[in-house]
Parts: structure tokens; C-alpha cells; sequence
């Protein structure tokens, strides 16, 4: 059964990412950017930068997900593809996918990154259960597929994570309505696996960077089908 929760919601979040936040952060996140450029680690640089603004650990948290170097901003362009020329299969970051959409569909924080992925700050950290929402995020990604006319996907779900058993068999079922071939497969370590794929769905910054080729599939989503999400940007 079904848990009616709002996925990733923290009350403190209408504060601590409200307009009188807003210049704060970017102000951060401008000098974050100058010293992960300078090849400074990133959690040691958010640390210091956030204790010098006196930032929460979520507001933290959101810029170093926020941010990423020159360089890695360039790679991941030159590798991301267009909706219109997308390989006849995708392989999918399961959890990462529908928690996002989750979070989207529940009026909770999203943070759109430098490199125009949408990320959660839910942590489930291998906690997850399925909620109303999950349903209607699976659906969307089949609508999606279809609407792009894929012929293929394939959906890795993280082994160690709870009721991932189950979130498979709710795929699988949902997807018997679509056109789109769908598989999924419950692994140990996904992340390995996609970071040698082409056609990959993901919004992880590792993968991202790693991977042959990646097609921004929430954004798309979002955009078209969740109109009102939550989205911090500058």
C-alpha cells in the first residue's frame, strides 16, 4: 500500500530558499564555482564558504549539487543529447529518476544544477518506500518514452535499497499499458554500470561525467507535465 507523503518536503526550505535567501546563495555559489575552477575539493570549499554565509547543512548540500566545474560543464554539453535524436534505448537511473519526479510531483525542492539537471534533496540514503506519487511518476516516464518515440528502455534499480523488489514489479506492470520495451534490472552497483552506457538517464553528477552519451529526461518531463514543481535557480 501506497503512503500519502510528500516526498523530500522540509518545512524549513520555504525560508531557507525564500527570496531573502536568494542573493545570499548565489553569492555562494559564485564563489564556489571560482574555487572548484582553482581545483579546490568541493566539500572542503562548500564548508568554508557555507560557514562564512552561515548556511544550513540543506543549503550546503544544494550548492555543492548546484555546482560543477568548467570543465565538467563542458563535457557533460558535448555529451548530452537532443530530444529529437535520441538512441533507440535509454538506460535509466531508476531511483534517481522517480524520486526527482516524486519530489516534482509532491510541491517539494527541486535545485536546477549549472549543467540543467533537476536534483532532489530528499536523501533517502537506501530508505525508500513506495508513496500516491510513485504511480504517477512511473507513467510519466512511459508517457514520455512513447511521446519520444523510444523503442527501448532499460531500468536499473539499486539492490541494497529497500522495496526496490517491489518498485520492479510496479514498472513492469504500469509499462504492459505502454509501447515502449521495458526492462528492469536490480543490481549492486548500478552507477558502474551506467558510466559505461550510452543514451543514459541520470541527473548524478559521477555518471554524468563518465557516461558515453545522457538525455536530460526529467527536465523534459517536468517542463511538459508539471508545470507548478518546485525549482530553486538562479
Amino acid at each position: 500500500m501506497s503512503k500519502n507523503v510528500r516526498r523530500g518536503f522540509v518545512v524549513k526550505d520555504e525560508i531557507e530558499f525564500g527570496n531573502q535567501w536568494v542573493d545570499t546563495l548565489e553569492q555562494a555559489s559564485e564563489e564556489l564555482y571560482y574555487l572548484v575552477n582553482r581545483n579546490y575539493p568541493i566539500k572542503s570549499a562548500s564548508t568554508f564558504i557555507g560557514n562564512h554565509y552561515l548556511l544550513s547543512e540543506r543549503q550546503r548540500l544544494a550548492l555543492v549539487r548546484m555546482t560543477s566545474a568548467s570543465w565538467q560543464l563542458q563535457k557533460r554539453k558535448e555529451k548530452e543529447l537532443s530530444s529529437k535524436l535520441l538512441p533507440s534505448c535509454l538506460h535509466i537511473d531508476g531511483f534517481n529518476t522517480i524520486i526527482t519526479l516524486e519530489v516534482a510531483l509532491s510541491r517539494s525542492l527541486l535545485i536546477k544544477g549549472m549543467d540543467g539537471t533537476l536534483r532532489d534533496l530528499a536523501g533517502l540514503r537506501g530508505t525508500y518506500g513506495i508513496i500516491t506519487q510513485t504511480e504517477q511518476a512511473i507513467k510519466l516516464i512511459l508517457q514520455t518514452l512513447r511521446n519520444l518515440h523510444v523503442k527501448e528502455a532499460k531500468i536499473y534499480l539499486d539492490q541494497p535499497v529497500s522495496n526496490s523488489g517491489r518498485l520492479k514489479v510496479l514498472i513492469m506492470e504500469l509499462a504492459k499499458s505502454y509501447p515502449t520495451q521495458i526492462t528492469v534490472s536490480v543490481l549492486s552497483e548500478v552507477d558502474r554500470v551506467l558510466e559505461q552506457l550510452p543514451g543514459v538517464v541520470s541527473s548524478d553528477a559521477i555518471i554524468l561525467d563518465k557516461c558515453m552519451s545522457w538525455f536530460n529526461l526529467n527536465q523534459h518531463i517536468i517542463e511538459q507535465y508539471i508545470p507548478k514543481a518546485w525549482i530553486f535557480t538562479f
